[in-house]
């Protein structure tokens, strides 16, 4: 695809070239304006070389140009010499301005590289770090209570449960990792959405309880039949509903709905909890940003893509205090020119 974008340039430059310099040997020679304005024209392929194609392009351009000039410079060999030395000096010094031109762009496109290899190795490092972060709180869990089991310490029972719950963390923080590292693989098929809320309200029932905020589902009689991946679509909404629980006061409630619009399913979970304030509500889809105490912070990222795979958006509406509506809106028919 570059290689084809860079193609018409050089059909712009070759054109171009040799327009100018027809119409330099076309141009009465006592016609001195016209030729010194034409001579100057020259620079237009000569820059658009260096600035598409760098230092080579800028030299190559210079060569061509300078070829195509020969003849006429060879014929008015005869012509007073401060006009021989005038018109040398122009060749060279349109030679060093492009070729000027030409490193300076190839010494910005280098330190462009360099900068996106640095920022590049510098997300890595990030990543691991929060990773590693993330891991270590639950790890130092399991080591800690596995070692009282072993000396025989505590309550058993309530340490395996401790542990599991620790490892529950660490295997969903690895499985947000790899989801996010990879692109969402949807498996379509026809599904009622309202029995994906259903299930992804259920899933959520009992850490809603341990947080005692109750959910509240309000959807159409009738079946809401959409081209959809459904295990996806549930980890979506599921994480959502997290969020909005997360979010809640005690003795709060989060209410997911669904309706019917001209154009797309809606589905709208909200809560009345303490919202978010604009800075936040600005990264809440940036990877590994999060303001809780322990997670990726990848998330809302795997909701987005998991979302936009579908075809549809989700936009994020909250304030401080206030409470946050997430609003996800799914096309009835996917596009088939779409991923």
């Amino acid at each position: 695809m570059m290689f084809h974008g860079k193609k018409y340039y050089i059909i712009i430059i070759i054109v171009s070239a040799l327009l100018i310099t027809y119409l330099h040997y076309w141009t009465t020679p006592k016609n001195h304006i016209l030729h010194n304005i034409q001579t100057e024209l020259h620079y237009i392929p000569l820059l658009l070389g260096a600035v598409v194609f760098g230092l080579r392009g800028a030299v190559l351009t210079f060569i061509f140009i300078t070829l195509l000039y020969l003849p006429y410079f060879i014929t008015s060999w005869s012509d007073p010499f401060l006009s021989v030395i005038n018109r040398v000096l122009h060749i060279l010094l349109s030679g060093l301005i492009s070729s000027l031109a030409g490193f300076l762009v190839d010494r910005e496109r280098k330190q462009r590289r360099q900068s996106e290899k640095d920022r590049y190795l510098a997300d890595i490092g990030r990543v691991a770090t929060t990773i590693v972060h993330d891991l270590k709180n639950p790890l130092i869990t399991i080591m800690g209570f596995a070692r009282r089991i072993k000396e025989g310490k505590g309550n058993t029972d309530q340490a395996v449960e401790a542990i599991i719950e620790s490892a529950g963390n660490m295997q969903r923080m690895v499985f947000d990792v790899l989801d996010f590292s990879k692109p969402i693989r949807l498996t379509l098929g026809e599904e009622d959405i309202g029995e994906i809320i259903n299930r992804a309200c259920d899933s959520c029932k009992t850490r809603a309880e341990g947080e005692k905020v109750a959910l509240s589902v309000d959807l159409p009689d009738k079946p809401l039949k959409l081209l959809i991946d459904g295990f996806h679509m549930e980890r979506a909404i599921v994480n959502l509903i997290n969020n909005a629980i997360d979010a809640s006061r005690e003795g709060g409630e989060v209410k997911i709905s669904a309706v019917y619009d001209k154009d797309a399913l809606i589905i709208r979970i909200k809560d009345h909890g303490t919202g978010m304030d604009k800075e936040t509500l600005e990264k809440i889809f940036i990877p590994f940003y999060t303001t809780k105490r322990v997670g990726t912070g990848l998330g809302m990222s795997i909701v987005k893509k998991i979302i936009e795979g579908h075809q549809g958006t989700i936009r994020i509406n909250s304030q401080p205090g206030a409470g946050t509506e997430a609003v996800i809106e799914l096309p009835y028919e996917l596009s088939a020119d779409k991923p």
